[in-house]
């Protein structure tokens, strides 16, 4: 990560962690997802960096741009299992490590100016994005794949990981014109279909059909957008069943339902800047 610069930020009774930082224009603040800061990670932040943004990518565990080792995974796994900075089982209170984030976004926000900052979570970071919409320097949230609390049980597939409220502070701030993206691969367990379906039933509305094909089926209402890729059998990309992280080891290039995603993701962030 030489083309990178960086600081250590503590606060709060948190101890520091390495803050990785590139671009010119307004803040996003990229969580990382097991299995770490994999390259595939990094990449995806100089992709949003060459959009137009000042990227933050908080090492939370793990090291710099680390390949992928399922070794290290299953590690990380059992650390953060019984870790007192995430719940990885808590249905409904919201992880510590969230309040280290939130003054990591006031940070971004004061360095970089402009209207707020844009939050992007993935895997257990991604559910990370309701508790983080509660800060009011957070005006773009996208949630990839949420993944905790682990789906140990039906209540804990369809639950959001946050408590009470927290949840209602996000609900507030999403009708008051910071709305909330999410997205998924449809037959990732990981990151079940009840979650999604509890956020569009706290979040409401009716939403839009913008797209709903073999592909994609992607809903857009007011306080929640919603975008599902296909990766049933016989999908058109032939995606794999396995498919989890969309917007790491998933992406593609153009063409391919990815890749709309995450260019919707950078426009969805450029819309809410420029409001």
């Amino acid at each position: 990560m030489k083309d990178f610069r960086s600081f250590d930020f503590a606060c709060d009774g948190f101890p520091a962690r390495r803050v990785f930082y590139k671009g010119c224009g307004p803040a996003v603040v990229l969580m990382h997802e097991l299995p770490g800061l994999i390259p595939e990670c990094t990449d995806l932040a100089r992709q949003i960096a060459a959009a137009g943004f000042t990227v933050y990518v908080p090492l939370l565990f793990g090291e710099p741009d680390a390949s992928l080792s399922v070794a290290k995974t299953i590690g990380f796994v059992a650390q953060l299992c019984i870790s007192q900075e995430f719940y990885c089982f808590a249905k409904r209170r919201t992880s510590p490590i969230t309040y280290w984030l939130r003054a990591l976004c006031r940070k971004a926000h004061a360095d970089s100016g402009g209207r707020g900052v844009g939050v992007i979570g993935m895997c257990l970071t991604g559910g990370f994005v309701l508790s983080l919409m509660a800060d009011e320097s957070v005006i773009a949230p996208v949630a990839s794949q949420p993944s905790l609390p682990i789906g140990i049980t039906k209540a804990h597939k369809a639950a959001l990981g946050i408590s009470d409220e927290d949840l209602a502070a996000a609900k507030v701030r999403a009708s008051a014109g910071v709305p909330l993206l999410a997205l998924r691969f449809t037959e990732d367990k990981t990151s079940p279909k009840e979650r999604l379906d509890r956020l569009r039933q706290e979040f409401g509305g009716t939403p839009d059909i913008v797209r709903n094909d073999a592909v994609i089926c992607w809903k857009r209402g007011e306080s929640l957008e919603t975008i599902e890729i296909n990766s049933g059998l016989d999908n058109p990309f032939q995606i794999s069943p396995m498919a989890h992280a969309v917007l790491t080891l998933g992406l593609r290039e153009s063409g391919h339902p990815t890749r709309e995603a995450f260019n919707r993701i950078m426009q969805f962030l450029q819309e809410q800047f420029e409001q």
